[in-house]
């Protein structure tokens, strides 16, 4: 069986930034997906569960308030691993064209002084939220955005040569 796209990045090279992950054709209309990580995967501690769920509540919103982009968002939403989250946009940029608005998004979480939606009527679980670790997770990851702003490795996914066999068996180099 072939191997999804995301799948396929050698994740042990990944660092936290905005990448291209995909780019699909739905009715006729370009929409971008991007991978939103957070964190080293298999390297740092995953994003704690209601963080996680807190932050995903709380840029859902701002995102989808967002007066200049709230027409292109798709979807935001958590990466099961818990390192990030993944960004849906309809039409096609680079990266860096949506730092701004992802750093945006991230900075606007210090502000909140409730998370959006908690209520049983509106949340699947809506016990589950932790504004405070919330705050804490997105004001490192706008430091380091902020930090890194320059550097190409937060906007391209590391490159790894992948050798298939005749088999199909799949090496990497690195």
């Amino acid at each position: 069986m072939k191997l999804i796209q995301s799948f396929s990045v050698d994740h042990r090279f990944i660092v936290p930034g905005i990448f291209f992950s995909r780019e699909d054709s739905v009715g006729g209309d370009t929409v971008t997906t991007y991978d939103i990580r957070l964190k080293r995967p298999n390297k740092e501690p995953v994003i704690d569960i209601a963080a996680m769920h807190s932050l995903e509540h709380l840029i859902a919103t701002f995102l989808r308030n967002e007066p200049e982009w709230k027409d292109e968002i798709i979807y935001w939403g958590p990466m099961g691993c818990l390192t990030g989250f993944y960004l849906i946009l309809k039409g096609s940029r680079k990266p860096q064209e949506i730092f701004d608005l992802v750093l945006r998004s991230f900075c606007s979480v210090k502000e909140a002084k409730e998370v959006p939606g908690t209520a049983p009527e509106n949340c699947g679980h809506y016990l589950m939220h932790d504004l405070e670790m919330a705050k804490w997770y997105a004001a490192e990851f706008t430091e380091y955005l902020m930090a890194h702003a320059e550097d190409s490795c937060i906007f391209e996914y590391p490159r790894t040569e992948r050798l298939i066999t005749e088999s199909g068996m799949q090496f990497f180099d690195s």
